[in-house]
């Protein structure tokens, strides 16, 4: 696997992390400053597995378009 496939992998696993440290930090705030905390780092992690998802895609789509032209070239068809 590809070393930024592999990255994007941790980077999902990391935001895994992040919200369920946000939950157990939430559930033990004894403040509001902790639940701003929490609430942030919360926040974050679900930016990053969306800009992480989509990303993932963008390689998954691409890897596809790949395979495609290196199919047409070994059939000899035009690649559209």
């Amino acid at each position: 696997m590809k070393p930024c496939n592999l990255h994007i992998i941790k980077t999902l696993k990391l935001v895994d992390q992040m919200i369920n440290l946000a939950d157990l930090g939430d559930a033990d705030r004894e403040d509001n400053g902790c639940g701003i905390l929490y609430g942030v780092l919360r926040d974050s992690a679900f930016k990053l597995r969306k800009l992480a998802e989509e990303e993932k895609q963008n390689h998954i789509r691409t890897k596809e378009s790949i395979c495609k032209i290196e199919e047409a070239k070994i059939q000899g068809t035009p690649v559209s």
